[in-house]
């Protein structure tokens, strides 16, 4: 496009992207194949163009195989005069002429073919038959049924690269004084993956003499890290560069002498309609070319995709051949036999017809209504099996965009739902577009037009490949907490919309260094701006706007829309549902002996003498943030990050990073010592005990010390003399959640005591610098009194402002840095008086999960409006991690209940199982509290020998270090890898509640599988919030169909199956892959199906047809609609009294449809009697006995769409 297209004003030619920008003076208007069919499908007419240029058409996309359908059909309906001129430099001119042919003189007479010469430079080939003589390597033949890369033919690339020098010497003897060629010519390499990429990486950079400049193509690396490959390489140095196929026909680097093609990743085979990236092509002189590929290919039952490494065909790697002998003689190496060659490998690939999805496809021919989508598709270039248009109708249905109903009716075909309409003209994945309408039905659309827009384009959150945790930490930073790519999305736009409408990007130079900051590709957030603007434009012509007076963005109106906005998410990807897997709790914390998983990450294959590498360890952490402290035990260490907050209460993002560093990278590796060297070191003196000893390494305090292993878990000096106590709250962090002190009457004394003895010195002002952790006198003043000083720790320093944290009561405040003093030595070993507190067994409730993060605001008053104004007496349940759980009462002459009790009886919280830990705490405590009452405590006790024994230890452990320390350099150290466990309560989608039986669902976006199938792979997933029966809500919510489970006696309903129902005739399921059988972990009744089919029938009326359809209502009348369906939402999850907690019965009969005899149900239909066309059909619910109706709510006999049936099937 960019050698051809001149400006409009003088040429007349125009390009089409989300724009057209065509005049009466137009020509020649560019398009990209997504847009002519969208054009093609709605005109249903080629007559708007005299002539349809389609180029490469050798491709064989989905897309294009799809237009040429549409041109041919249109060619011999209603356009017979249009003229379509079909380019490709490596097409199969005999079946695209044929495909094309026209009735002349009663007989078929082809498209005519036109040949025409390409001026490019002559281009030798060459394969391994030819090497022989060149690479030394002993090389096996390929095999046709096992394509792969051998380490031999990276070996085999690397010897090639090398002798280029050699072959540039000769050239330069035979064209001496010639100045045509670069002194080192460019090199480019195909290769099939990021990882291939990062493994050719790793063995160029062991050519440190070559003087080699290598970068990456490729579709995740950043833009910057791609502009390198087009900059012109350093005087004396060779330009590598190592890429996918994207650079097989779409990029140029003109000074690429030398070029090679290892397997494809498929990230450049197609390009979705919006996607107008520069268009470049590489030119190179040498092609090494591996004749592999990988192909996505979907799999026939579960529609999962997945991408498969195949031989590629003789078409495509005539298209890498091309890269060379465009500026100069090439040459082109190909890995493979001559034999080989003309043998196994495929003139053509196989078209993406026939082995990708085919929704998008069927969908639109729907809208082309010019018949039966299996009998169109059967006159495709090369037709999919009729079983796959049929299994592709069948999820349309589930999908929701053809009617149909439970019983397989209407199985291949139906007619087009209104949501179907919507989604045809949406230049978006079908899952995409169905966010989008239920984002305007639940009043979250342009959260979802954002979101749609984001997922339909490359994504601008920057991951580079040097830098890969500070982009991680960015999008996790955008969450805002919530667990959730979804919600990364968002918020990073409106943050970038924001600033920008605000006018903080003075020039494109601020905007460019926000995104650097940010970790944000401006190029790419900007294409999707202009993306959320065409899908805005799109659906307002269905009606769909977005809100113009947005809700009051309130804390609970914030956390409302957003968690509305999970659930829109959760509908539009259903039936991509995954639980999360129950942990061992018993055996996590003994696998993270006793760490705070919160905290802490483990890692394993910690070579002997650990303690030697742990700044090694220190090095590979801080990437992901400050570490704390380092233990070491046997070959484990366990890395703990610090908590630079005292109000942080979950899990540190520190350990995400780490975890996520963890699956990134399988293996890090450290350079460690022989076990002799170190033995060497010690100087004659036995060390050997101290291989896999226990030894703790304390980086604030720059410390490495043994640990000794009779140290008790509980020690009962820092613990109250009684387990029932008074207790005074100075910070809350969260509901149930605060920092106090003890306040019994000998607590107070001590504390007053402490302060009087502060205060009546003569304290100096603080030496040295100020850094966060540091122990020092802070001043305080309450109520106007003058102020007195008290112990405190360093939290923040910023300037001369700085946060302290009050070690004796638990409150935080800002001092001047002036006002700070000195903490003698002798007053900073008495212990802290101050505790963090947590209210055991309570948990948040629905309501306060959907109105807040954790807790809602109304949750966060009352629980401080509670404890601010009463006496409070705690009872010890549990110490954890540092922290005293629990129990907590109001204790005044009127009032005697538990803090918990009140919450959970108004509704802001829950009744919650308390943790192993935190059980096995309660049990030691019970026994130590009984012992000490009894007076048959035994604390434990240390001989001066063993005592003896640490210090010689420690002494041992300091002159190893300090021994390495200085000859480190000279030392020759070996490598060893070691890895993060992720398979214990840490992992990167992480479970902060283990003990919290109930079923926890994460929504995944994009579902694949690996090339073996052994492993699903999820991307832009959503963790739903942690609520009791919500994933059995969410199936039977969104799903086309339900069928209720009951007991044996009909006492109560046990679970439900959900999916698109059963066929009729052979009483199969109509969709059996994608069933989702629900146990329920909590009580549902009537009232609940009730309330699932209000909602439907809610949803309905915003996505109706007709006369009193979605396109006739005024916007009053749409919002309030949608406040309806919100209001329904609510009320459904949030149902009060909470539902109770139940064993999971599972059905005796899983995944088989009509099991409820028809006397047995209620058959459920709209208001009007609408069945067609309906988006969510109402759900028939199952009768129960007569006993257990009489105790349902009265209201439930006013259902009036509700009816009994005794009609057979």
């Amino acid at each position: 496009m960019g050698r051809t297209v001149a400006e409009p004003s003088t040429s007349g030619t125009s390009v089409v992207g989300l724009k057209k920008v065509a005049t009466e003076h137009t020509r020649l208007i560019y398009m990209t194949t997504g847009v002519l069919l969208q054009k093609l499908v709605g005109n249903k007419s080629l007559t708007e163009f005299t002539h349809i240029f389609i180029d490469e058409v050798h491709e064989r996309t989905e897309e294009l195989d799809f237009l040429l359908l549409v041109v041919r059909k249109l060619l011999h309906s209603n356009s017979w005069f249009v003229k379509v001129i079909l380019m490709s430099a490596t097409i199969n001119c005999k079946e695209f002429a044929e495909y094309f042919s026209t009735p002349i003189l009663g007989q078929m007479a082809p498209a005519y073919v036109f040949e025409v010469e390409g001026a490019s430079y002559t281009v030798e080939e060459y394969y391994l038959d030819d090497l022989h003589s060149l690479l030394p390597h002993r090389v096996e033949k390929p095999n046709p049924e096992d394509p792969t890369i051998t380490p031999e033919m990276y070996n085999v690339a690397l010897s090639l690269i090398q002798s280029f020098d050699e072959m540039e010497a000769k050239d330069r003897r035979w064209n001496s004084g010639s100045m045509a060629l670069p002194e080192r010519g460019s090199v480019l390499v195909f290769l099939p993956g990021l990882a291939e990429i990062h493994h050719m990486q790793d063995e160029l950079a062991t050519l440190v003499r070559k003087r080699l400049q290598v970068y990456l193509l490729h579709s995740t690396v950043t833009l910057e890290e791609q502009n390198g490959a087009f900059l012109v390489p350093i005087p004396g140095y060779r330009k590598i560069i190592l890429s996918t196929n994207i650079a097989e026909s779409s990029v140029t680097v003109s000074d690429v002498k030398y070029g090679g093609y290892l397997p494809l990743d498929g990230s450049g085979v197609t390009c979705s309609w919006s996607c107008r990236c520069l268009l470049v092509v590489i030119f190179s002189f040498v092609v090494i070319d591996f004749c592999l590929e990988r192909q996505m290919v979907c799999d026939k039952e579960t529609n999962y995709q997945s991408l498969h490494l195949v031989w590629s065909s003789k078409a495509n790697c005539s298209q890498r051949r091309g890269r060379a002998g465009r500026v100069s003689k090439g040459y082109c190496y190909r890995l493979v036999t001559k034999e080989f060659w003309k043998k196994e490998i495929p003139d053509h690939a196989v078209p993406e017809m026939l082995r990708c999805p085919l929704a998008g496809t069927v969908l639109r021919l729907k809208l082309l209504d010019m018949g039966d989508p299996r009998t169109l598709l059967s006159n495709a270039l090369s037709p999919p099996e009729l079983r796959d248009i049929e299994k592709t109708l069948l999820q349309l249905k589930e999908v929701s965009k053809n009617s149909t109903d439970g019983r397989g009716r209407n199985r291949h075909d139906g007619k087009l739902t209104f949501l179907g309409r919507v989604l045809a003209h949406l230049p978006v994945d079908l899952h995409l577009g169905k966010m989008v309408v239920l984002g305007h039905v639940f009043g979250c659309l342009e959260e979802c037009l954002i979101i749609a827009a984001s997922m339909s384009l490359k994504s601008y959150f920057v991951l580079p490949s040097v830098q890969r945790q500070a982009g991680f930490r960015s999008k996790l930073a955008f969450t805002n907490g919530v667990p959730s790519d979804f919600m990364a999305f968002v918020n990073a736009f409106k943050a970038w919309h924001i600033a920008r409408s605000k006018g903080e990007f003075r020039n494109s130079v601020d905007e460019l260094k926000w995104g650097k900051e940010n970790c944000i590709q401006v190029k790419r957030i900007r294409e999707v701006a202009e993306l959320m603007a065409d899908l805005k434009h799109r659906v307002s012509d269905f009606n769909i706007r977005v809100r113009k007076q947005p809700d009051l963005a309130d804390y609970e109106n914030i956390n409302k829309q957003r968690f509305i906005l999970q659930v829109v998410v959760a509908g539009a990807f259903y039936p991509s549902y995954f639980t999360v897997g129950e942990i061992d709790e018993e055996l996590a914390s003994k696998e993270l002996l006793w760490h705070d998983p919160k905290t802490t990450v483990l890692v394993r294959n910690i070579p002997p003498y650990g303690f030697l590498y742990y700044k090694q360890l220190l090095s590979l952490f801080r990437q992901c943030g400050q570490v704390k402290a380092i233990s070491f035990d046997s070959s484990r260490a366990y890395v703990e990050f610090n908590k630079t907050s005292t109000q942080v209460t979950g899990v540190l993002p520190e350990v995400s990073l780490a975890l996520l560093m963890a699956r990134q990278r399988t293996l890090l590796e450290l350079f460690v010592h022989s076990t002799e060297q170190v033995e060497a070191e010690a100087g004659g003196r036995i060390v050997s005990h101290l291989r896999y000893s226990r030894v703790n390494v304390d980086l604030q305090n720059h410390s490495v010390y043994p640990v000794s292993i009779l140290s008790s878990a509980t020690d009962p000096e820092q613990l109250p003399s009684n387990p029932q106590f008074i207790v005074s709250i100075t910070e809350v962090l969260e509901v149930g959640h605060f920092w106090g002190f003890r306040a019994d009457e000998a607590d107070l004394e001590r504390q007053h005591r402490l302060t009087a003895e502060i205060n009546g010195r003569r304290l100096q002002p603080l030496s040295g610098p100020l850094f966060p952790d540091l122990l020092c006198l802070a001043p305080f003043s309450e109520d106007g009194e003058s102020s007195q000083y008290f112990r405190a720790r360093i939290l923040h320093v910023c300037g001369s402002d700085v946060e302290v944290f009050f070690v004796d009561y638990g409150n935080i405040s800002h001092v001047t840095a002036s006002g700070l003093r000195d903490l003698p030595e002798d007053l900073s070993t008495h212990p802290f008086q101050a505790w963090e507190f947590q209210v055991a067994g309570m948990q948040p409730s629905a309501q306060s999960l959907i109105l807040g993060s954790q807790w809602s605001s109304r949750a966060r008053k009352r629980f401080i409006s509670l404890v601010s104004s009463h006496n409070l007496i705690a009872s010890l349940y549990s110490v954890v991690h540092g922290v005293m759980r629990v129990d907590l009462f109001i204790n005044t002459s009127t009032v005697n209940s538990s803090v918990a009790d009140v919450m959970v009886k108004e509704g802001h919280a829950r009744k919650a199982e308390e943790s192993f830990e935190s059980k096995q705490s309660h049990e030691e405590l019970q026994t130590l509290y009984k012992d000490l009452q009894d007076g048959t405590f035994v604390p434990i006790s240390v001989s001066s020998s063993y005592v003896a024994q640490k210090e010689e230890e420690k002494q041992l452990i300091d002159n190893l270090l300090e021994a390495f320390a200085k000859s480190s350099e000279a030392t020759p150290r070996s490598r060893v890898c070691v890895c993060v466990c992720v398979c214990v309560v840490n992992c990167v989608a992480i479970n902060e509640a283990p003990q919290d039986v109930h079923q926890r669902v994460l929504v995944a976006g994009v579902v694949s599988v690996n090339a073996s199938g052994s492993h699903i792979l999820l991307k832009e997933t959503a963790l739903m919030p942690s609520i009791a029966g919500l994933p059995a809500l969410l199936c039977m919510l969104f799903s086309p169909h339900t069928e209720l489970r009951t007991n044996a006696e009909r006492t109560c309903f046990t679970g439900a199956l959900c999916g698109l129902g059963w066929n009729a005739h052979t009483q199969e399921p109509v969709l059996p892959e994608h069933d989702i059988e629900l146990a329920f972990d909590v009580k549902f009744d009537v009232e609940d199906a009730t309330k699932i089919n209000a909602l439907r029938m809610a949803i309905n009326c915003l996505l109706r047809e007709g006369p009193d359809g979605v396109l006739q209502l005024g916007a009053d009348r749409v919002r309030q609609l949608q406040e309806d369906v919100r209001d329904k939402l609510v009320r459904l999850i949030t149902r009060l009294p909470a539902r109770d907690p139940v064993p999971p019965q599972y059905c005796e009969r899983p995944f088989r449809w009509n099991q409820v005899e028809p006397s047995e149900k209620m058959e459920c239909v709209e208001d009007d009697g609408r069945t067609e066309g309906v988006l969510f059909p109402l759900h028939p619910i199952t009768l129960l006995n007569p006993e257990e109706l009489q105790q349902e709510p009265s209201d439930m006999k006013q259902v009036h769409y509700c009816r009994r049936t005794n009609a057979t099937h």
